[in-house]
């Protein structure tokens, strides 16, 4: 760790050495965050610290090189167990001697989040390096992006880069081509991505065909050689579409995606969402979600269920979902909202009200509080406690 610490400041030496000659930017910014959580009248805290720097140079109209490095200290209660927040029905059938690996901790990190180069000519762009891959239209949920994962709580936080090479080709003025490609240990296991985009008056739309493998973990089973749980890979290949615009005012978005699996059923997912700004200012939004990989009996839900959803690995675990979301602005500066996640799928429902504040240009502070109303098992119980988020940020 060290080490990588001090070749991390060697480059960002270097890099001012050579702001005088106007060839990299530096900027980006400091983030201090608290987050706590209530359950079984305890109060825990997680505090965390992060500096972004993020690098670009421009040597000509062609070439652009851009790179960040993140750098992540925790502090406070930085172990948690998943097990405390699930049902006695699903906690009842784990081995005592197992309770302890169903532990997630946050350890400092430093790491390189983004670096790509990019060509840009007439014919065509080509980006390769680690760098954002964002797919599809929806707010909260994203049928056709099999890269991120978005936390409803707080789905506008930045996304992590992904490795790949992309290829974009307009194809006239209406119309472009997309090709990527993520490589890993084999050709069969990397990713493969074709994307055509276009637009009808209002509207843009796509259609996407993504090959990829897809690693799943079966928490049942403890790999003591790896030191992990079982992997269960499988194979996954997609065919998508969506399209977003305007109909009479109204914002609106729509998005599919259709999973052909290699031992997991076969499963759709779509999401259909629209907004809207009153003449005063307030803002509001619905987006409605169905994803047939996930239950919509929570009496099903099971460990892995779970585990693959704290693990990033699924989306969610309840099959059917709505947001609300509604802000509205109480000063030049400053904007209230409350957002409601709703499972239709097991009738629980998780209320987030947020405070947005900017002090200048350059500092800024987001709040929210979430609370918790169902039944002990469903997506949003109440037994998992409540919680809430405070983060300042300074950019520079």
């Amino acid at each position: 760790m060290n080490k990588v610490i001090l070749v991390f400041l060697y480059i960002i030496l270097i890099f001012f050495s050579v702001q005088g000659q106007d060839l990299i930017e530096i900027f980006g910014y400091f983030e201090t965050q608290a987050m706590g959580s209530h359950f079984k009248s305890t109060f825990y805290q997680l505090y965390s610290n992060k500096l972004r720097v993020d690098l670009q140079s421009l040597p000509s109209d062609q070439v652009n090189f851009a790179a960040n490095f993140d750098y992540i200290t925790y502090h406070g209660k930085t172990k948690w167990n998943v097990l405390d927040f699930l049902s006695q029905d699903i906690t009842s059938t784990i081995p005592e001697e197992m309770v302890a690996l169903y532990t997630i901790e946050f350890t400092d990190d430093i790491f390189l989040d983004n670096a790509y180069l990019k060509l840009s000519f007439k014919q065509f762009d080509l980006v390769a390096g680690k760098q954002q891959i964002s797919l599809g239209t929806g707010y909260v949920w994203n049928p056709t992006d099999i890269f991120n994962i978005r936390d409803p709580l707080d789905p506008t936080y930045e996304q992590p880069g992904h490795n790949g090479v992309r290829l974009d080709i307009p194809l006239g003025n209406l119309y472009s081509a997309s090709f990527l490609y993520s490589p890993e240990d084999s050709w069969e296991n990397s990713g493969k991505l074709i994307r055509i985009k276009g637009n009808i008056g209002h509207f843009d739309y796509s259609f996407v065909a993504i090959e990829t493998r897809w690693m799943f973990h079966d928490y049942m089973l403890f790999d003591y050689e790896k030191m992990n749980f079982a992997e269960a890979p499988e194979k996954r290949q997609l065919l998508g579409t969506s399209v977003v615009g305007e109909l009479l005012g109204l914002g609106v978005w729509a998005e599919y995606a259709y999973n052909i699996m290699g031992k997991t059923n076969n499963f759709y997912e779509i999401v259909v969402g629209g907004d809207y700004t009153f003449d005063f200012y307030t803002y509001v939004m619905l987006e409605l979600y169905r994803n047939t990989l996930a239950k919509a009996d929570y009496k099903s839900y099971n460990l892995n269920d779970w585990m693959r959803l704290f693990s990033a690995e699924q989306k969610t675990v309840t099959r059917d979902q709505l947001y609300y979301y509604i802000q509205h602005p109480i000063t030049d500066f400053s904007d209230i909202g409350i957002s409601a996640i709703y499972s239709i799928s097991d009738a629980s429902i998780a209320l987030v009200p947020t405070l947005r504040h900017s002090f200048s240009n350059n500092v800024e502070i987001f709040a929210y509080i979430n609370f918790n109303f169902g039944k002990e098992g469903t997506a949003y119980a109440q037994s998992q406690g409540k919680g809430g988020l405070l983060r300042a940020r300074i950019y520079f």
